[in-house]
């Protein structure tokens, strides 16, 4: 069965916000705004936390920490850095890395001084930033990113050097520059605890003047920034969950860029009636996942798992998204090195859409009348829109999802405590195909009933065998390509035990008054980028 792009839409609220858009504006409003301060409307309730190493921060949280910390090293704006070479300076200076790529040594720029009086950055900053991470004990973002890591130290007041477990030519872009070791204030930590969270000290061209749960956040340029202070002297962060409010503020003038829908037909509604906007996406953009309870009958059976797979039609998921969407086979997005391509796939892996193939395969599991899976969706339009269409073309395959939407906030928190039996994930990764593999799949990501755990909430590895063993062969291997075909074995593991099925990629989009020159192209990246360039023309 298919669903009308109406219907799409009416379910996903975006026929209101499509009409209210229509009958109001027909081109992008005159700047109404200050012209010291730039606004950017993210689609969540309200900010969770600025602490980059706090577990449960929202989209619109990473693109504030984005703007006041550093990291060591930084990839080009508006692009990911995949090659070792094409990593920048940051906070370190300069770095170097043993042959055998187990030891890196970084130098500390002088003179990087934190925000609001608290001194300079040293070695003891670093270490203790990543010495978070390393400890077991500290529940911290993305912890499995470095596992790898045996030891972190500061060989003198201005130089850190990393022991790893094992090689990666790639320790920048897998670790070094990742967003959950931004550069912490040891001092302000220590003096703030859990205040950290919400008045946080960092070195970015950005400091914090206020947090608001209703308000957003407000930003004002740090002067004594190491690459200069950002263009525009005030930045404000807001809140909207709303669709239609969040369009609506956009065409008005209220704000200066949204986050965009991702679902079908808000795109086209913008391009009709606001022509001028312009829609800075990235590619491949977010990783869309359906991570299968393992732990959940009649989820445990494979049969089951390889009827929802056929069940699955990801190409037409994909082409209901207007070009900023593309099918996933695996887990790794077809964009970066590791990823499997159909056509060398054998055909049992090649999962080409058959109902009535997963119709016999529920017969053989046991389940000749179907089966019922209850589970929950983000009411996020993208992510809503994904799931209903994973929900009516499992219909056809007798898989009936009983299928709640709530709040965003509340289903990544209930989604870290082991709640969903079938849950949608969506995350930008960087281009190092391991972290894309062990924060989702790894044993030591497992999830926890407690909320302790991380990101593997399909209990992969721990509930049937994994890929932890190609994991650590992947993470032994000092060869890139020989690295890569490992990786193309777990790949092609997942794909066999289906714990996890790659959806599509979808594109991160912001739409932009043509007001604000953001200072470069948008490419590729995470999803969300840098704003210290930014300012307004018009």
């Amino acid at each position: 069965m298919s669903v009308s792009r109406r219907e799409f839409l009416v379910q996903t609220g975006l026929v209101t916000a499509a009409a209210a858009l229509g009958s109001s504006v027909t081109s992008v409003p005159s700047f109404a705004a200050d012209s010291d301060t730039i606004t950017i409307a993210l689609a969540a309730r309200g900010p969770v936390g600025l602490n980059p190493q706090q577990t449960g921060l929202n989209g619109g949280d990473n693109w504030g920490i984005d703007q006041m910390y550093d990291t060591l090293v930084k990839a080009p704006d508006g692009r990911w850095a995949v090659k070792p070479e094409e990593f920048l300076p940051s906070i370190a200076e300069s770095w170097e890395s043993s042959a055998d790529a187990k030891t890196w040594t970084y130098k500390i720029r002088s003179g990087v001084k934190f925000h609001k009086g608290y001194g300079e950055v040293t070695a003891d900053d670093v270490v203790f930033t990543f010495g978070r991470q390393l400890d077991p004990k500290l529940p911290t973002a993305n912890k499995v990113f470095y596992s790898n890591i045996a030891t972190c130290e500061a060989v003198d007041p201005m130089t850190v050097r990393f022991t790893l477990k094992s090689p990666d030519p790639l320790f920048n872009g897998s670790c070094a520059s990742t967003l959950s070791v931004s550069i912490l204030c040891k001092k302000a930590f220590g003096e703030k605890g859990d205040g950290y969270n919400t008045d946080p000290i960092g070195t970015g061209p950005y400091q914090v003047k206020s947090f608001s749960q209703t308000d957003g956040i407000q930003f004002v340029a740090f002067p004594d920034h190491f690459e200069g202070p950002p263009v525009t002297p005030n930045l404000q962060v807001s809140y909207i969950a709303d669709t239609t409010a969040r369009t609506l503020a956009f065409a008005s003038g209220q704000v200066d860029m949204i986050e965009g829908v991702r679902a079908p037909g808000w795109i086209d509604s913008m391009k009709q009636r606001l022509p001028q906007t312009i829609f800075d996406a990235t590619a491949p953009g977010s990783h869309n996942t359906l991570n299968i309870n393992l732990t959940r009958k009649p989820l445990d059976n494979l049969k089951v798992r390889q009827a929802i797979r056929y069940g699955i039609d990801n190409a037409a998921i994909a082409s209901a998204f207007n070009g900023i969407a593309a099918p996933m086979v695996g887990v790794i997005a077809s964009e970066f090195a590791g990823s499997v391509k159909l056509a060398d796939l054998p055909p049992e892996l090649q999962y080409k859409p058959d109902p009535e193939k997963a119709k016999a395969l529920l017969a053989e599991a046991g389940y000749p009348d179907g089966v019922t899976i209850p589970c929950y969706v983000s009411q996020r339009e993208d992510y809503s829109s994904i799931m209903l269409m994973i929900q009516e073309q499992l219909r056809g395959a007798n898989i009936k999802l009983d299928l709640s939407m709530i709040d965003h906030n509340a289903f990544h928190a209930d989604n870290r405590l082991d709640k969903n039996a079938l849950a949608l994930y969506s995350s930008s990764f960087p281009p190092v195909p391991t972290l894309t593999l062990s924060s989702q799949l790894a044993a030591a990501a497992e999830v926890k009933a407690d909320g302790k755990g991380q990101g593997n909430y399909s209990h992969y590895g721990v509930a049937i065998p994994g890929i932890d063993d190609l994991l650590t062969q992947a993470q032994n291997e000092p060869d890139f390509n020989k690295r890569i075909a490992i990786i193309q074995a777990a790949e092609k593991k997942v794909l066999t035990d289906l714990p996890l099925l790659g959806v599509i990629t979808l594109s991160y989009v912001i739409a932009r008054n043509p007001r604000i020159d953001i200072g470069y192209k948008v490419e590729s990246g995470p999803a969300y980028w840098s704003l210290a360039k930014a300012k307004r023309i018009a």
